[in-house]
């Protein structure tokens, strides 16, 4: 197999999601739009993966190759070519659905725990996983809903953590892939969004959090993900 990750900023990297692709020995290529990368066609791909980043499609102004991706991800889904999208990947699969991105009832920014609805607990996507699961969250908006999507789980903080937007699109509010490398990574490029609030931890005790069993579920996401 072999997919493409569209990297919205250095320091949101596919994290775990690399390394299962590399220790499946299926091929990750990674483009930067953000720095200048051109979109490559989907031909010679089989899977789409969008990545997180501080952009906004609510200010897609400020990052006008937001537009491109949306019309990337459009493609593939009329390919009906699986798609991942994480944190700003899950609203750009909204956007390229004609659902718009909304902001979050609460920023959210550190570990907190993610629960699946019945519709998600139904949903091969969680198999092996249990309803209720730590995940990583750095996010003020959340991805749109369309007519025919699914929220699959939900958090205190947002209602919608994970969206399923079509029998092979899913898109993560929350992030399950990150390590702790790039959790320390994140700290260190964003620290005024660390200010301790009501969903919002201290740098200190958000990379207190045991991160290798939060990328766990992840890969058991991406086992079911990729043998439907």
């Amino acid at each position: 197999m072999k997919a493409l990750a569209i990297i919205h900023a250095p320091f949101e990297r596919p994290g775990v999601i690399e390394e299962w692709f590399q220790a499946k020995d299926h091929f990750l290529v990674q483009v930067h739009p953000y720095r200048g990368d051109i979109l490559p066609t989907m031909e010679k791909f089989d899977s789409l993966i969008v990545m997180g980043g501080p952009q906004s499609p609510l200010e897609i102004e400020k990052a006008p190759y937001l537009r491109l991706e949306i019309q990337l991800i459009e493609h593939a889904l009329k390919q009906n070519m699986p798609i991942l999208g994480f944190c700003l990947g899950a609203q750009l699969i909204g956007e390229a659905l004609g659902a718009k991105t909304e902001r979050s009832p609460h920023k959210e920014v550190g570990v907190y725990p993610i629960t699946l609805t019945a519709e998600g607990e139904a949903d091969p996507i969680f198999e092996n996983v249990q309803k209720t699961f730590q995940v990583i969250h750095w996010h003020n908006d959340m991805p749109g809903l369309t007519k025919t999507s699914k929220i699959l789980a939900y958090s205190e903080g947002c209602p919608r953590q994970v969206i399923r937007y079509t029998e092979k699109a899913l898109g993560f509010q929350c992030h399950p892939e990150i390590t702790f490398q790039l959790a320390q990574e994140l700290v260190d490029n964003c620290p005024d969004d660390l200010k301790p609030n009501q969903y919002v931890q201290s740098a200190e005790e958000f990379l207190e959090h045991n991160f290798q069993m939060i990328n766990q579920t992840m890969i058991h996401i991406l086992e079911n993900f990729y043998k439907l």
